[in-house]
């Protein structure tokens, strides 16, 4: 198949070049024209998983025109720019085209999702040649053919598993699923519980309080899910509890070491600079705090992570305030009158 993979960055790097080595004939659009320059002619990308050296399969450009003679695009950009890309994309796009993106984010001024923000600027994508590809996926693995799995979840069984066919291989295992809406919702807010484990490590917390984190806050992700329409399950699937086990416990993870440095005394921007690549949770905390507002969700830990991001609150305080919390429950649905035998049998 001819594939466009629209972003040159290491997930876009990445996803090309296991593409390429299946014997694909892929189309890498990107920005950068150094970066482009340098695939074509030394077969590296500079910036991004620079230590690769590129299947020849892989044609770099600048001119989105080269794209409209694929039959997949994959979507590799940052959630802030999928909006201004789909919408240069538009004008090669046509129905024999099927879109999937991989961005792990949402929209911030709309709190959109960004397979909404894609359909909106593609109006003439129909609904069942639309997908998102999520899933525990460290590019800097995936660029090594190291085992990954993916998660392809589309309104259109057809769909997924055209895209299942298309990029699955012996080291690449992709499943399909139905459930947009949370495929959607665990990629982009576990970024946010991964900022709080880097802090809580910056911090030398320890195992405990990350174990914490990581659990307490798939509990949130998955509360403010079921309320936006996902099916419960999706969480304790690789777009959800896998994908949060690996973003928040990897120093591949940007958001892990985003977190580990404003939790080491490093201010946000000082630790974006460090980075020096996107740190999507960043954005989707301030989404996230709107979000639990709009569909009255409580989400402490996020909202802590919001705080300590945009309103200065020191990281120590925001512990303090979410361990001195009322007493709870851990699962309200299980806090009721119950006879002792509904639990022993």
């Amino acid at each position: 198949m001819h594939i466009g993979v629209v972003g040159a960055g290491s997930f876009g790097t990445a996803l090309a070049q296991s593409s390429a080595v299946q014997g694909h004939r892929v189309t890498l659009w990107g920005r950068d024209e150094a970066i482009i320059a340098s695939i074509n002619k030394n077969r590296r990308n500079p910036r991004y998983l620079s230590d690769l050296n590129l299947h020849p399969g892989i044609h770099a450009t600048l001119d989105v025109a080269d794209l409209e003679q694929a039959d997949l695009w994959l979507l590799c950009v940052p959630s802030h720019a999928m909006r201004e890309t789909a919408r240069l994309l538009a004008s090669c796009y046509h129905a024999g085209i099927t879109v999937a993106h991989a961005a792990k984010g949402l929209e911030v001024e709309t709190l959109t999702r960004l397979s909404q923000v894609v359909a909106q600027e593609l109006p003439d994508l129909p609904v069942d040649r639309l997908a998102v590809l999520s899933g525990p996926s460290h590019a800097e693995e995936m660029s090594k053919e190291l085992p990954t799995t993916l998660v392809v979840a589309s309104h259109s069984k057809s769909c997924a598993e055209s895209i299942q066919d298309v990029l699955m291989n012996s080291r690449l295992r992709i499943y399909t699923s139905p459930d947009v809406v949370g495929t959607e919702i665990g990629g982009a807010l576990k970024n946010v519980i991964a900022l709080g484990c880097g802090m809580s490590d910056g911090l030398h917390f320890g195992d405990n309080a990350r174990a914490a984190l990581m659990t307490r806050g798939l509990v949130e992700i998955a509360r403010l899910g079921v309320q936006m329409g996902a099916a419960l399950a999706t969480f304790s699937g690789l777009t959800g509890v896998g994908d949060l086990i690996v973003t928040c416990q990897s120093r591949h993870s940007r958001n892990w070491n985003a977190g580990f440095l404003i939790g080491s005394g490093s201010s946000v921007d000082e630790a974006l600079l460090q980075v020096g690549m996107a740190v999507e949770g960043i954005r989707t905390a301030r989404a996230a705090q709107a979000l639990a507002d709009a569909y009255g969700v409580e989400m402490p830990i996020s909202v802590a992570i919001a705080d300590i991001l945009f309103a200065g609150k020191a990281p120590l305080e925001a512990v303090g305030d979410l361990m001195s919390r009322s007493r709870t429950h851990e699962v309200e649905e299980l806090a009721v009158d119950l006879p002792v035998s509904w639990l022993y049998g």
